[in-house]
């Protein structure tokens, strides 16, 4: 058995930079970290054991500068480097770096990696290892002559999608043919903004689709498991904002094929440590491959919360050498488990950035509650990068136990300073279509348009009326026991719980 690192450097920032620091030290593993000029005083910084300055707050000077990473790295003496997500996780010229370097990169080889982070030689991968992918091109547009060609033989609905990324970049959906060019032209440049490639290819839409992932994990010695699988699909503009496991959506039987077929995909390429790969999913349960991620994953927690097996750990075992200490069969999830994604954006002003300084702070807690962080009270909110605060996780028994619990959890959740979308989360769990199971990617923005058929009159009246029932039901039950008193900290406290309701 391979020993384990005796230092490593998180090359990443906010909550997933805590993330990995909280887990090396449970392993006795020093953690060091590195900062831009933005996040000079960052939670990170604050809890890492070393903590190294690499640049200006754009992510090309600090973040995003290979160079500099690796020159921290080796002075610091750190033996490998964990990029968490976002920034260079994914970029397979820093994996060829950290090799060259003799640095262990915590992810899977360079190889794998390019493979599944260009778009089309993954699908041409996938359909030669037998796993489904969805209708559409295997290589990129040409031109707009073959644009028109691909469009005519897949028909519409289809999806223009950028090759050389995802996380909804360079994505456009087309109805019809007269709006083919403008939206090939418009998700040609996002994707050369995004991912300095204007390369697009072509997938046939599908309707009504469940966007599912599956959590595999694969070691050096030959064993590959899958822990269950994340239901992404309540997504705003293409990006996820909750996510659940199990899916109320899928069936047993689904579930296993979903799994062993994503172990294959793996197994098809030479993957090693922890990756996703992510499935479209029709009305009919039918499932295509749709990429794989080279990383951890944003949502990681809630599977941790199901299986009891902390990802971050076995990830790290896995880039030292060591075998998968279970098997597929050792893998009995249990109970449900939801994450919201806690943005410093507005939800009442189209989602702007809510940057700024929090001049409050109360995270909640409590059985099953866990609030994975990277801000606390007095931190200044940069506007110069993704605006995730937290993820808020609760687990349940049952699916039903889990929404409550999140709703006790962002009831209590307080930030004051700047705006986040705890009050979005509350209309979302509320809603029928949610509690009962019964959506796909297409359900927040059929919610926003109920908000634009709503009256902002009609609403006021309603929490008008509202309030005062909560105030009248408060003064009739606190009356008896205050002997004809009211008691007004019982009828504040009905008061706060309507607000926090609504």
């Amino acid at each position: 058995m391979s020993g384990m690192f005796k230092k490593i450097l998180i090359v990443n920032r906010g909550e997933i930079a805590v993330r990995v620091i909280r887990a090396c030290r449970e392993m006795d593993i020093i953690p060091a970290a590195v900062y831009s000029a933005a996040d000079r005083r960052a939670l990170h910084v604050r809890l890492a054991e070393e903590a190294y300055d690499i640049g200006e707050a754009k992510p090309s000077e600090s973040y995003l500068n290979i160079e500099k990473i690796l020159g921290v790295a080796k002075r610091c003496g750190a033996e490998a480097i964990h990029p968490g997500y976002g920034f260079l996780a994914e970029n397979p010229r820093f994996v060829k770096r950290c090799e060259e370097e003799g640095i262990v990169f915590i992810g899977p080889p360079s190889r794998p990696m390019e493979i599944m982070g260009e778009k089309t030689s993954s699908r041409r991968m996938m359909r030669e290892a037998g796993v489904p992918i969805i209708p559409g091109t295997l290589d990129s547009i040409g031109d707009e002559a073959d644009l028109k060609k691909r469009a005519d033989e897949l028909g519409f609905p289809l999806l223009l999608k950028a090759s050389a990324g995802g996380g909804g970049k360079g994505l456009r959906l087309v109805k019809k043919e007269g709006d083919l060019l403008s939206a090939f032209k418009l998700a040609q440049s996002e994707a050369l903004s995004s991912f300095g490639d204007p390369a697009i290819y072509i997938e046939k839409y599908i309707e009504e689709p469940h966007h599912i992932e599956i959590q595999i994990l694969a070691d050096h010695h030959g064993r590959a498991v899958y822990l269950g699988e994340r239901e992404c699909s309540m997504q705003r503009r293409y990006q996820k904002v909750l996510e659940e496991t199990p899916s109320p959506f899928l069936d047993d039987r689904t579930r296993q094929a979903m799994g062993e077929t994503a172990v294959k995909a793996v197994a098809s390429i030479g993957y090693r440590n922890a990756g996703t790969v992510e499935f479209v999913v029709d009305r009919e349960r039918n499932f295509y491959f749709l990429e794989m991620n080279a990383r951890l994953q944003v949502e990681h927690p809630i599977t941790e919360m199901v299986t009891g097996i902390d990802l971050v750990k076995c990830q790290l075992e896995i880039a030292a050498g060591r075998p998968l200490p279970f098997g597929q069969e050792e893998i009995k999830p249990q109970g449900f488990s939801l994450e919201c994604r806690i943005m410093a954006e507005d939800p009442f002003n189209d989602f702007m950035p809510s940057p700024g300084k929090i001049i409050f702070l109360h995270t909640p807690a409590g059985l099953g509650v866990r609030d994975d962080s990277g801000v606390y009270e007095g931190y200044e909110v940069p506007l110069d990068y993704d605006p995730l605060l937290s993820k808020l996780i609760t687990w349940g028994k049952t699916r039903e136990e889990a929404i409550r619990r999140m709703l006790r959890a962002l009831a209590e959740y307080q930030v004051y300073g700047i705006k986040t979308t705890i009050p979005f989360f509350k209309r979302i769990l509320l809603h029928p279509k949610f509690l009962a199971g019964h959506y796909n990617t297409h359900f927040i923005a059929e919610l926003e348009k109920e908000s634009d058929r709503e009256s902002p009159e009609e609403e006021t009246a309603a929490l008008i009326a509202a309030g005062v029932k909560s105030y009248r039901d408060a003064r009739v039950e606190a009356a008896p026991r205050a002997k004809g008193k009211e008691n007004p900290w019982k009828i504040q406290g009905k008061l706060q719980n309507l607000a926090n309701r609504l």
